[in-house]
């Protein structure tokens, strides 16, 4: 796959699936906690967009930068991605005005009180979960279960081996 294929590729399922569990994977003792995002945009350089509610502390006490995993996941999707990057939260008043310009209205006024975050990707790995067979009478119980076991295994009880992307490297 090229370089814009790749990019393509994961700009397509991370907008898919929408949102994200956010992990600041910094060993700085102030960092901004674990939460769930939603994605805004994932732009041409290989950038996903959100975000993340404000801290109680004064942003100039964090990192501005630092490393990051982004687990997407969503019900009722055949795969899931985990992406790892570097964060930068986006405190530049011209910056954040060139980026909430393309951004709509409503998700404008839901990012008050927020801090926006862009996160590079410099690692993504996909994980196709479609070839688990499920049978439809198994309870909800199975279903999860099964779900989390062909993460890390496919039917054949081979581990599972994610297609791993790096973007970063494309630009």
């Amino acid at each position: 796959m090229q370089a814009n294929q790749q990019l393509t590729f994961l700009q397509e399922k991370i907008q898919e699936i929408g949102s994200a569990i956010f992990f600041n994977q910094s060993d700085s003792v102030l960092k901004l906690p674990a939460s769930i995002v939603n994605t805004l945009k994932v732009d041409d350089y290989g950038f996903v967009w959100f975000y993340i509610q404000k801290p109680k502390q004064d942003l100039r006490e964090f990192d501005k930068e630092f490393p990051v995993r982004l687990d997407f996941f969503r019900k009722g999707t055949h795969y899931f991605l985990q992406v790892t990057g570097k964060a930068f939260m986006v405190i530049d008043p011209e910056e954040m005005n060139a980026t909430e310009e393309t951004l709509p209205e409503d998700v404008r006024q839901k990012g008050a009180g927020s801090v926006l975050v862009k996160v590079k990707i410099l690692k993504a790995e996909y994980h196709d979960t479609s070839s688990s067979p499920r049978a439809a009478h198994t309870s909800w119980w199975q279903n999860a279960v099964s779900s989390v076991y062909t993460w890390f295994r496919n039917s054949n009880g081979v581990y599972h081996r994610p297609e791993v992307y790096h973007p970063a490297s494309l630009n």
